[in-house]
């Protein structure tokens, strides 16, 4: 059975998996179980995401990955991709799919994987987002729930800022995308194990929303 891979402009054409938002995101939640800043902003919740074409295979994922073959369906179809991107909408929301994508990711060793997530703040979850840290073509991003640059570093590899020109810290990478037409344009600072923390700067009417709510 063929798996669904995501294809994001962005990207310069790399592949994705993705899972529908909000449903998925169990680190989205503050301590009262309200929507934390960054998630209320989300791009994946709105716009061309909320169409029936895009919601359909994000919504099969859910189910697909729990098929037993899933893991070598997912090996081939990564064939000889030099980088791969987990989640463009969604997050790991348990502990048997982290352990999935540990398997893919290990018997992918060639390629490099980009995993941004916020379900470090789910223990189960967060015992094997560890393991997969310490791969070496792996990447996983602890995202901080703010819009304003905040974060604890040696936590955090990601965070959201205001703007192009916000003020960070001399080891923050401010993503460069939305000086190119919000392409990577062959930046590859994500998937880079050296770049400690990267801040992507808020985009879109709903992420703009909550800027101006926190610059108020």
């Amino acid at each position: 059975m063929a798996v669904r891979i995501s294809k994001t402009s962005k990207l310069d054409g790399i592949n994705s998996w993705s899972l529908p938002a909000r449903v998925t995101c169990p680190g989205a939640l503050d301590d009262n179980g309200n929507l934390c800043p960054v998630c209320k902003g989300c791009y994946a919740a709105g716009g061309r995401y909320r169409m029936a074409n895009v919601i359909a295979p994000r919504m099969e994922n859910m189910e697909d990955w729990k098929r037993e073959d899933w893991v070598a369906d997912m090996v081939a179809a990564l064939g000889k991709a030099e980088y791969f991107r987990w989640l463009d909408s969604g997050d790991v929301y348990c502990k048997a799919l982290a352990e999935k994508i540990e398997q893919v990711i290990k018997a992918t060793p060639n390629c490099k994987h980009w995993l941004p997530t916020k379900s470090y703040r789910v223990p189960e979850i967060k015992e094997v987002l560890d393991r997969i840290r310490e791969l070496p073509n792996a990447v996983v991003r602890y995202s901080s729930l703010e819009v304003d640059g905040s974060h604890e570093r040696g936590l955090h590899g990601s965070t959201c800022v205001p703007a192009q020109d916000w003020e960070v810290p001399s080891y923050v990478h401010v993503c460069k995308a939305y000086e190119h037409d919000g392409k990577c344009s062959g930046c590859r600072a994500c998937w880079n194990k050296q770049v400690e923390v990267i801040a992507y700067v808020a985009h879109g009417q709903a992420m703009k929303k909550q800027v101006s709510i926190l610059l108020s």
